[in-house]
């Protein structure tokens, strides 16, 4: 990657700054340094002391077209730019905005709270040890008077010319002017017959300092790709908010020339993003999805359709970067129009909210896989695979950690599997569940605890009260959410160890109401209370039981012991229909260890089961 390290006077850096010779890509966040930083900074360059290393880049590249603009402060007619800060805003903002704007500074004190600022270095205090330069450097308010007391006693005004000369303190907003210097010194030296030494010794040990200050500069050429610009720019911001990939793009998009050409404005992804947004947010189960998620589906797609020789399906950060305009403008609507139907496929697993979604991640794949197939993804046939897909990856487990080579793996191996190759995908090839996990996955932490949760209620599981199925409506009428059949109390009272306590095996979807009900009573005390409040016999009572996969007798008997061998073994034949092949059943004595591979989740806080 070329590049070059001059060191560039500071004067000469500020007054391309001011000119627009030097400004930011539009991905930058605003400058945001506080009075004590500022001060801070003044203090190290009339030391001379180093201030660090300031990168940029140089414009006029084919691959990276960011969109400028000026740093604060910056104001008027600007040239265009010969080089974006990369790294420095903070700093080169701070210093332009005190020694070279000519206006108050836009800053905030320690409460965050709002000031403008005036700068001063006092010339006394300066020309004493450096270890108290930092005292000798004043921030004094807009209208340049200091007070006290709520603001009822003046302890310092440097409100005219001749105030300061008097007071012996120099604007830093002059430092650079020059010859213009001299006129101050001059007014200086009439307050004292012992200035003009002073004045002298000042020049010297600290306005020359300032002056002549020398900023070292990495200069990355023009030639820089465009995936290595975000990465170095993350690996030398690591001291504030990470910049993410979405960021970088709505830079880029806003930089081609095409669009502005042909509509008269610049393309504003955050703007198209916003309305993306609006129009999704009535799927409750898509809260999560972000704005990196669309546009990692939309590269996926762009991908998947540009294959072919050297070029594979990716979504990879350097994938995303390389998207472009064009493409966005041609995919994303398909996306959005996908992520509709992502909505409805998962509301039909029954995930109904973000909070029950077993992968976020998994959306993206999704959505993409039915970009690229159109309505054909909605045929019986084509839908059931997809179904088989989607539970292999979620009671598989698969989309843990980095997935995004599997989003490309999956989107290819998903669109063969579909339009005639036979060959599983490989998730379905490869996903596995352990009997064992069942007793291991005990909150809303585990992919596989919110699938069977979610499988409940798809295979048809009824509340025990309402005679309703458990369907997006009455999910959310009826506050349904995961709760313990055998209640904790019990389980505690009667020597019921916390891993089958709390595993999925003892824990089924029903209403706020049904879950009152139960409470911290034996399963043989509540039911007939249901049997009561549901108005039925205890036989239709337990037919209801039989849809969430429970032996009624084993419950009304409080047997736990049976309730939970007949429902695991229930709850495995479930998971086995969901993935299209028998999960992998253990042989053990009732009271051997579970395998090591397995680590258990930690019990949810704030269960109301009691």
């Amino acid at each position: 990657m070329p590049f070059e390290s001059p060191d560039v006077p500071l004067n000469e850096l500020l007054t391309d700054i001011g000119k627009g010779k030097v400004q930011l890509p539009d991905f930058q966040r605003e400058w945001k340094w506080d009075d004590d930083h500022i001060k801070s900074l003044l203090t190290t360059v009339s030391l001379g002391y180093p201030i660090g290393v300031v990168m940029t880049l140089e414009t006029g590249s084919d691959s990276v077209r960011f969109k400028p603009k000026p740093l604060s402060g910056v104001t008027g007619d600007v040239v265009e730019p010969e080089q974006l800060l990369l790294d420095g805003q903070q700093r080169l903002t701070s210093l332009f905005r005190a020694l070279k704007a000519g206006t108050a500074v836009e800053t905030l004190d320690a409460r965050k709270q709002k000031l403008r600022r005036w700068y001063y270095i006092d010339i006394d205090k300066a020309l004493g040890d450096e270890g108290d330069r930092d005292e000798a450097i004043v921030s004094v308010p807009e209208d340049k008077v200091l007070r006290e007391d709520f603001g009822r006693r003046v302890v310092a005004d440097y409100s005219t010319p001749e105030l300061e000369y008097a007071a012996g303190v120099f604007p830093l907003s002059r430092a650079l002017e020059g010859a213009s210097i001299l006129g101050w010194a001059l007014q200086y030296f009439k307050t004292s017959e012992d200035r003009q030494q002073r004045w002298q010794r000042f020049q010297d040990e600290v306005l020359t300092k300032i002056q002549t200050y020398m900023v070292p500069v990495i200069k990355l050429t023009k030639e820089t790709p465009k995936e290595a610009v975000s990465t170095v720019f993350e690996k030398v911001n690591t001291g504030g908010v990470p910049l993410n990939v979405f960021e970088l793009v709505t830079a880029t998009f806003a930089g081609e020339q095409w669009h502005y050409e042909e509509h008269g404005d610049d393309f504003r992804l955050a703007d198209d993003w916003k309305r993306i947004q609006e129009n999704l947010k009535q799927h409750r189960v898509l809260q999560g999805f972000e704005n990196t998620d669309f546009l990692q589906a939309v590269t996926l797609v762009a991908t998947f359709e540009r294959r072919g020789g050297t070029s594979a399906v990716s979504c990879k950060r350097r994938d995303i970067l390389r998207l472009s305009l064009r493409e966005y403008l041609a995919i994303a609507p398909r996306i959005e129009k996908s992520l509709h139907w992502v909505a409805a496929f998962l509301n039909q697993q029954r995930v109904f909210r973000s909070a029950d979604l077993p992968y976020r991640t998994q959306i993206v794949p999704l959505a993409a896989i039915h970009a690229v197939l159109g309505q054909a993804a909605e045929f019986h046939a084509n839908a059931a695979k997809i179904e088989r897909w989607y539970w292999s990856g979620v009671l598989g487990e698969m989309y843990g950690g980095s997935v995004e080579t599997r989003f490309a793996r999956d989107l290819e191996g998903v669109v063969d599997w579909l339009t005639g190759s036979g060959r599983e995908p490989q998730t379905v090839v490869d996903a596995t569940f352990h009997e064992q996990r069942l007793i291991t996955m005990r909150t809303r932490n585990s992919a596989a605890y919110k699938g069977v949760y979610a499988l409940l209620m798809r295979d048809g599981c009824r509340d025990w009260i309402y005679d309703q199925h458990l369907d997006l409506a009455s999910f959310f009428n009826h506050s349904v959410d995961i709760h313990h059949i055998f209640p904790k109390k019990w389980c505690v009272e009667n020597g019921v160890d916390m891993d089958r306590r709390e595993s999925i095996v003892n824990k089924t979807a029903l209403s706020s109401r049904t879950n009152r009900m139960i409470g911290g009573r034996s399963p043989k005390e509540y039911l007939e209370k249901v049997d009561r409040e549901a108005g039925l016999p205890s036989e239709q009572v337990d037919t209801l039981l039989r849809t969430h996969h429970i032996d009624p007798g084993a419950l009304r008997a409080a047997d736990f012991e049976t309730f939970f061998a007949n429902r695991s073994r229930s709850l495995l034949e479930l998971v086995d229909r969901a993935m299209g092949k028998p999960a992998t059943r253990t042989v053990q004595e009732p009271d051997a260890d579970r395998p090591d591979s397995f680590e258990p989740d930690e019990p949810e806080a704030g269960d109301s089961d009691l």
